[in-house]
């Protein structure tokens, strides 16, 4: 079954954070509350705050359906994608529709923006794990960093998490992404833990820019640096920066082809470790398919923190 006759649900893709995770789109792309200078998508093209039905829950579940009847099994279930996966309405009857489905356990992707919300609040009580985003100490650096909509707040950002996190019932990790020269520095690093102390996450998980930013200006903090900046955050802390062990590979189990690789860098862009761990096909079988698409200008590569990413031509046309 090709990933033509999946439009909102694409993978398993590796994740550092939660294995090999089976992704979920609820909205179109790029449509968020933020505009982060990291961003490996690219700038926000539709800045927004309304929450409506932007993709249809039963859709959703149905693609769902087909997909977890072949024989791969993810790790993760993950509400993410390529904008806020919270400003769909119908994120709570997606989470209801999972779980009724498979036990497959439900990880939700959010920066966290609309936490404040009581109904934003309750959609999520179903799920699993949660993770939210933290990547600023003060009003000032959030509007730099994060660019959210207009008619947000710093204050009231931070009291959603901290109020979502007292009255959930799974697990939040907290992610911090710092900056060079700008967050990633100890009096900056200091505001945001003493804001994730508040909030209380079961983990922070500390994150740098890894793959091609939205912006060239918004650098990676090496491991040295990084390092230095954990003692500064309470509770269990980890690096989650590290780079990917590209030797290491996943049991090959299926066949690939330009479609499914071009839809899943239409989502991150990918190694070509990335590309052979998420699709389960072996390293030089990904580079065969790779280097036909670079060719034929359907995918790019680029360079970014030492390391090659394809990404599909569309994407930089868009920036």
């Amino acid at each position: 079954m090709g990933p033509c006759t999946f439009r909102h649900i694409y993978g398993p893709v590796p994740s550092q954070r939660l294995g090999r995770s089976l992704g979920i789109d609820l909205v179109p792309f790029k449509t968020c509350t933020y505009d982060c200078v990291y961003c490996q998508l690219g700038r926000t093209t539709n800045k927004t705050l309304e929450r409506k039905e932007y993709i249809a829950v039963e859709e959703v579940l149905a693609e769902l359906e087909r997909k977890l009847a072949g024989n791969d099994t993810p790790d993760y279930i993950t509400i993410a994608g390529s904008g806020e996966p919270t400003l769909n309405s119908g994120i709570g009857e997606l989470i209801a529709g999972i779980k009724g489905m498979t036990g497959v356990p439900v990880a939700v992707l959010t920066n966290g923006s609309l936490l404040w919300m009581s109904e934003v609040r309750d959609a999520l009580m179903e799920a699993d794990l949660v993770l939210p985003s933290l990547d600023a100490g003060d009003e000032r650096l959030f509007r730099y960093v994060n660019r959210p909509h207009g008619d947000l707040s710093f204050e009231r950002m931070v009291d959603g998490l901290a109020t979502f996190t007292g009255c959930f019932s799974g697990e939040v990790r907290l992610e911090v992404l710092l900056l060079a020269g700008v967050t990633g520095i100890p009096s900056e690093a200091k505001k945001i833990a003493a804001l994730a102390s508040r909030i209380g996450a079961s983990r922070i998980q500390l994150n740098t820019v890894t793959r091609p930013p939205a912006e060239e200006f918004a650098f990676m903090l090496s491991t040295g640096q990084m390092l230095a900046l954990k003692g500064f955050f309470p509770g269990e802390v980890e690096i989650i920066s590290g780079k990917v062990k590209e030797e290491e590979q996943r049991p090959v189990f299926a066949e690939a082809g330009d479609l499914e690789v071009l839809a899943l860098l239409s989502r991150r862009p990918c190694t070509f470790a990335d590309v052979a761990d998420g699709l389960g096909i072996h390293v030089t079988e990904a580079i065969k398919l790779l280097d036909p698409l670079v060719k034929a200008g359907k995918a790019k590569r680029v360079g970014s923190c030492g390391r090659d990413f394809y990404t599909i031509q569309a994407r930089d046309e868009q920036q």
